[in-house]
């Protein structure tokens, strides 16, 4: 007959065997040891729709830094961030110092070499009136001395003076040289200092808006130092970064479609006016600017953007979802069920399309079954479990 200590021990003994069953089967179905749940998805020829994708900043194409060309200090600064500006308009002012004393001095030394000037063309005037006077006597004298009506020391003599006045006269027209090359030299002494002081004057060199007030009145510059930047509104475009792994295909030309951070919802028109040579080795990235067809109002320097370029379609490419491409290590490849296991598989991708299809050049084939999206990190060999949906 049993004992209740028997019946005890043989209870407890099933609860053990019951709770290491229900134990089990949670570690096996629910815990670290249960498979992975997948979504799966197949390859197919479809028409691929390619696009290209990057975020952009509003910059001006044509942006123009205004500030004295040599070290001064600021007297006056008329405009402010903000203000439309004209070509030619007076936008600030640095302090002449000692420019005006300078033009001043220039004008005194330039109005006293055009005397020395008329002082050395007089004398020249008057060198070539005794030269002439000089040759008229010697020439009298030598006839008279072909006559025998003067001593020959005489039409000597009148030789002499002569040379001499012709002499005097050579003098006189280098004088008159030295006195113009002086007056030159004043002239654009005083022209520069002019233009030394006409450059104080900043001014504005397009029709603009000013976007940065950059010194105020007082402030020491040192020369090319900007004062005010002004940009051509006109000239607002859009710096895209696009992924050098994905920028195959890009080039001026294609058409863009973006959207603005400051006007959700909104979609505009442009296309790919310029390609930069240089891209960003850092990023790894490719730069693209982008004009507006139509450019919207109220645009701001430095706002962001996302740009869509579209690509000429390819017609039945091989795709899947692009989240099913994963990389491992240096290699680009998809993880494919085989007898309930994940198994990766080496893929070429290609082109990608505005609805998350990629193109797959190498690796598959029409029909094979893809893994797309997994519940956690799959590792080669792990048991999987495919599920219309992950929660």
């Amino acid at each position: 007959m049993m004992t209740a200590t028997t019946r005890r021990n043989l209870v407890l003994g099933a609860l053990v065997v019951a709770f290491l069953a229900a134990f089990g089967w949670i570690v096996a179905t629910q815990g670290p040891l249960a498979p992975v749940k997948v979504t799966l998805a197949q390859a197919a020829e479809t028409q691929l729709e390619r696009t290209l994708f990057g975020i952009a900043t509003v910059e001006a194409r044509r942006s123009h830094a205004i500030g004295p060309t040599f070290a001064g200090r600021v007297a006056r600064v008329l405009v402010d961030q903000g203000d439309a500006v004209k070509a030619g308009q007076l936008l600030a002012e640095m302090e002449p110092i000692d420019l005006d004393a300078r033009i001043a001095a220039g004008a005194a030394a330039a109005a006293g070499a055009a005397q020395r000037v008329q002082s050395a063309q007089a004398a020249l005037n008057e060198a070539e009136s005794r030269a002439r006077l000089a040759r008229h006597s010697a020439e009298r004298y030598a006839d008279l001395r072909r006559k025998n009506f003067v001593s020959q020391e005489a039409a000597d003599a009148k030789a002499h003076e002569a040379a001499a006045a012709q002499a005097a006269r050579a003098a006189a027209e280098a004088a008159l040289a030295a006195a113009k090359d002086d007056a030159r030299r004043a002239q654009a002494e005083l022209a520069g200092a002019g233009r030394n002081r006409e450059n104080l004057r900043l001014v504005s060199p397009v029709d603009g808006i000013v976007v940065a007030r950059l010194a105020e009145p007082g402030s020491t510059l040192v020369a090319g130092q900007a004062v005010v930047q002004v940009i051509e509104p006109s000239s607002l475009w859009l710096r895209v970064r696009i992924d050098q792994g994905r920028s195959q295909g890009l080039a001026v030309g294609l058409q863009a479609e973006i959207a603005l951070r400051s006007r959700p919802g909104e979609k505009f028109a442009g296309w790919v006016e310029r390609v930069d040579w240089v891209g960003d080795a850092v990023t790894e990235e490719r730069i693209a600017n982008v004009a507006f067809e139509n450019r919207p109002a109220g645009l701001a320097i430095g706002e962001l953007a996302e740009v869509t370029l579209r690509l000429p379609a390819i017609d039945k490419a091989l795709a899947i979802p692009a989240a099913a491409v994963h990389r491992q290590g240096m290699r680009s490849g998809v993880w494919r069920p085989a007898d309930g296991r994940a198994r990766f598989v080496p893929v070429t991708p290609g082109a990608l399309s505005a609805d998350g299809l990629v193109e797959i050049r190498e690796g598959l084939t029409a029909g094979d079954t893809v893994i797309v999206h997994s519940s956690k990190a799959l590792a080669e060999g792990a048991r999987i479990q495919p599920a219309a949906a992950l929660r």
